[in-house]
């Protein structure tokens, strides 16, 4: 017998150099040195998922119903080698929404839903009351078999003398240390890196402390593994048929519903959640995790049958298989090894507790608390310049609270259950996230109605079937309604639930619960309808791992800089606001307008402290608008191919009926534009024609009229009248191009010829316009010979086109002109550059539609050009694409990365027998 001083001398060394190492963390992680960017770390602080069940009721389940144990590791090992896709999109969604919780979670996929949030912090407060009651009793258990062995009249759990219960002690003490350790601040990442830091620590500590036992017993107590195994057999006359598969609950049945649990739980517990998903600092870490993780559950199960074999041959062990870890060393009268045991089933208690009583107070705080005092008008919050120290406050709170309503199930029923027992109660409650959740991820319809219903209606069940039949099995409700079912009505036993009999009682609350669960999610949500918001969140879910995916919202709408600031000062303290705010403090004078992006930031810095739903809440009340995301085109064009679906089933008929006056709409603007394009080139034309058509009358009628005329202005009369004539023939030569083009009678001359010569030759032959505007174009080009099979004149033709573009739309202060030749020995590509305001890229194709000009505001005018108008007939480009295909070529436009400007783009393929190097 240990004395208790001494055993609670090295409990509390042991919290106190856990808050070493979390303080520690937090320290290297705010000087931006973090020890969580480790995928090791990562992975053993999943292994926050070996709690005191782990370390003392495997022990237990393996020496009563043999290897069954295996199956509440198998669903985790399962779900880190085969799902860890979904477990990565879960990471990143998380990210980019700025989870805090599963609670925020599922509120966020079924748009921003307060109530969702609400409902699944108050299941996840009820499911994980069983296992936080399981921690208690473990540390209980442990500490009075420690300071009393071999007195076999360990203390009784007791809730009227609570005062003398050491649970109930055990509870307020873990309370103040969890306060200190996981809200010492307010930080609106959520990331607790200090906390991961200690978590990592712990697992550990209680791999080290279970295989320290497990050899003791296997090697110290007997020879090793076959004297064990010999003696059992020997000793043990019904050990094959205890250890056999057919002794598992339910039989085959049984295995499989403990296996599908296991791995739902392992998703869905608010702490394996909080570590998996919110915790993670790198979606990579997965890979080291997919594989270290299920190896750290077979190193602390190795030893778990060993163990049992020898509680069971007697051992000196005594009492219940769930103290076989800790009474085996104690009878061997061992001093060391029991206070590891101890230390170890400490860790994996207080690690579970730690994380869990963590992520509940978030859960509380940001889904439940918050969003009602915000509402309530009375308390003047809006007032109050600094809220920060109410929401630290409201999660200390909540620790408190959650502690003690686990110490309560602790009281009340926890005799009545092994550990494993409890833990299983708690798996199935948990479960009821799982169809929101995974059904949220990968369909787009799941919506918020059927989300809220199939939750209820699970823990309905889950209550009835197993929470509620714990209270009566540990006297505190009558067992008639149990055995016979309430007012006897026999099929509604929670044991047999519909006359179901023969399952084991987890797989028979899983099934109907998930049944009722999935079936209200589906059915609700095939005939409900989506809100906007619900639909884009909806988009963003389901597509996360798609890189185009969209991650943000981008506000409409209207806010001051300070009231912005303000907000977030209030919620968040100044320095993070001043951060969010672009590190710049804006003034009560200071009334210009947030910028989107600024208010995006400040909803995505309050979701981090307060939850989606909240900070959504708190952003509305300062900015008047609305929000419009990124995706919701998308969304509701997949809302609409849903709603096609559904018709398409109801009423084919008008379905096809409204398919196709859609497509008669879209033809008719497509008509309507192109009439209003061609009454536009009609104008156009009819004006350019004019104008060449006045200078050659005018000049021909005082040729005509003027007998006197000196023959120098005769001469010079005569050439505009040339000119002009030149101009009218081009401008009839282009309509006629168009048109061959169009009806395929267009005929080329292809033969040999040489590139970089047309190139010079077209510059040549705009060197006048370049020397009205000061341009002197620059030339990067390939060395000829440079032979493409072409048309020369067609060529040369888009080439001055091409030319003309450019020289046109150059910067007017300081024009420049950059002509590009290179090859990849296949194809000469020649880029024609400018350094204008470019062209807008939901413009580049259009250029090439006939009749599409630009607009140009600071285009030089003539007396041939209107206002905003460039000079031409918008036909050059439609055209120079046509001949370039012909060619068996393209022709494209992009942004210019060398000027700035517009970049036409010409690929051409090089002639047979030819080769061409890229410089």
């Amino acid at each position: 017998m240990r004395s208790s001083a001494s055993v609670l001398f090295i409990a509390f060394s042991y919290l106190a150099l856990l808050f070493v190492i979390a303080a520690w963390g937090d320290r290297r992680a705010e000087q931006r040195r973090s020890l969580v960017n480790s995928p090791t770390i990562y992975s053993l602080s999943i292994a926050v998922y070996c709690t005191a069940w782990t370390f003392y009721g495997s022990v237990g389940r393996a020496a009563t119903t043999g290897p069954s144990f295996l199956l509440i590791y198998l669903g985790p090992t399962l779900a880190m080698l085969c799902g860890w896709m979904l477990i990565r999109k879960m990471i990143r969604v998380a990210r980019a929404q700025r989870i805090t919780s599963i609670a925020d979670f599922i509120s966020a996929r079924y748009g921003k839903s307060g109530g969702i949030g609400a409902l699944v912090a108050l299941i996840a407060i009820i499911a994980i009351m069983p296992y936080i009651a399981l921690q208690l009793k473990a540390i209980t258990v442990s500490y009075g078999i420690l300071t009393q062995y071999p007195a076999q009249d360990l203390p009784q759990l007791s809730l009227s003398g609570f005062l003398q219960d050491k649970a109930f002690w055990v509870a307020l003490v873990l309370s103040v240390f969890i306060i200190l350790f996981g809200t010492r601040h307010l930080d609106a990442s959520e990331r607790h890196e200090g906390m991961v830091t200690a978590i990592a620590f712990e697992s550990l500590v209680k791999l080290f402390a279970f295989l320290a036992v497990g050899i003791f017993a296997t090697f110290y107590l007997y020879a090793g593994p076959d004297d064990l195994l010999e003696q059992a057999s020997a000793q043990l006359p019904h050990l094959q048929q205890r250890f056999g598969v057919d002794q598992v609950p339910g039989g085959a049945l049984g295995w499989f519903g403990t296996l599908v649990l296991a791995l739902l739980a392992f998703i869905t517990l608010p702490r394996q959640f909080q570590v998996l998903v919110v915790e993670n600092v790198n979606e990579q870490h997965l890979r080291r995790a997919c594989w270290l993780f299920p190896l750290y559950l077979l190193l602390i199960n190795i030893f778990v049958i060993p163990i049992a074999l020898a509680g069971l041959l007697g051992g000196g062990a005594t009492g219940e298989p769930d103290n076989f870890v800790l009474t085996l060393p104690l009878s061997a009268g061992l001093d060391w090894l029991p206070l590891i045991v101890f230390i170890g089933g400490l860790s994996a208690a207080t690690s579970m507790m730690i994380v869990e009583t963590i992520a509940l107070s978030t859960m509380v705080s940001n889904q439940l608390v918050m969003p009602m005092l915000i509402r309530l008008r009375s308390l003047h919050l809006d007032q109050r310049q600094d809220l920060s120290g109410w929401l630290l406050g409201i999660r200390r709170i909540a620790i408190i609270l959650i502690l003690i309503l686990g110490y309560l199930y602790h009281a009340l029923i926890g005799d009545a259950y092994s550990l494993v027992t409890i833990g299983l109660v708690s798996f199935a409650a948990a479960a009821q996230f799982a169809p929101s959740l995974l059904l949220g991820l990968y369909w787009k319809g799941a919506s918020r109605n059927g989300a809220a219903a199939g939750m209820i209606a699970g823990t309905l069940i889950w209550s009835w079937t197993l929470l509620i039949p714990g209270f009566a099995l540990s006297g505190w409700l009558d067992t008639g309604f149990v055995n016979h079912g309430p007012m006897g009505i026999s099929w509604l036993r929670p044991y047999a639930l519909f006359g179901l009999e023969g399952w084991d009682i987890y797989t028979h609350s899983l099934f109907w619960s998930l049944l009722a669960n999935v079936g209200l999610l589906v059915s609700l949500s095939l005939f409900s309808r989506q809100s906007s918001l619900e639909q884009t969140q909806a988009v963003l879910f389901t597509t996360a791992l798609r890189p185009e995916a969209a991650q943000a919202a981008i506000w409409q709408g209207h806010a001051s800089r300070y009231e912005l600031f303000k907000l977030l000062s209030r919620y968040l303290g100044d320095r993070v606001s001043v951060q969010l705010m672009g590190n710049k403090r804006p003034t009560p004078e200071d009334d210009s307008p947030a910028t989107p992006e600024m208010i995006a930031a400040a909803e995505h810095g309050l979701t981090g402290a307060l939850g989606s739903a909240t900070a959504r809440i708190l952003i509305n009340s300062v900015v008047r608008g609305e929000a419009l995301e990124v995706s919701s085109i998308l969304s509701i064009l997949d809302t609409t191919s849903q709603a096609l679906e559904y018709n398409r089933r109801l009423e084919q008929k008008s379905k096809e009926l409204a398919r196709i006056g859609e497509e008669l709409r879209g033809a008719n603007e497509r008509l309507r534009e192109l009439d209003r394009l061609k009454d536009e080139f009609v104008a156009m034309v009819s004006h350019e024609l004019r104008t060449p058509l006045t200078s050659i009358r005018a000049f021909a009628e005082i040729l005509r009229d003027a007998n006197q005329i000196p023959e120098d202005k005769r001469a010079h009369f005569l050439g505009i009248i040339v000119l002009e004539s030149e101009r009218l023939s081009r401008l009839i030569e282009e309509i006629l191009d168009m048109a061959r083009l169009e009806s395929g009678r267009m005929t080329l001359h292809p033969v040999p010829c040489e590139l970089t010569e047309l190139i010079h030759r077209s510059i040549d032959a705009v060197s006048r316009l370049n020397e009205e505007r000061g341009i002197t174009p620059r030339l990067v080009l390939l060395p000829p010979p440079c032979p493409v099979v072409a048309d020369p004149d067609r060529l040369q033709q888009v080439l001055i086109n091409l030319l003309g573009n450019a020289n046109k739309f150059a910067d007017d202060s300081n024009p420049e002109v950059l002509l590009t030749l290179t090859s990849d020995g296949q194809r000469y590509r020649l880029s024609v550059e400018d350094n204008g305001p470019g062209i807008a890229e939901q413009e580049q194709e259009k250029v090439f539609e006939k009749f599409h000009q630009l607009e140009r505001a600071q285009e030089p005018r003539s007396h041939s050009t209107p206002a905003n108008r460039p000079r031409g007939t918008g036909l050059g480009l439609p055209i120079s694409r046509g001949i370039v295909n012909h060619l068996g070529g393209k022709l494209w436009v992009e942004k210019g990365q060398r000027l700035g400007g517009a970049c036409f783009v010409l690929e051409l393929p090089i002639a047979d027998g030819e080769h061409s190097s890229s410089n």
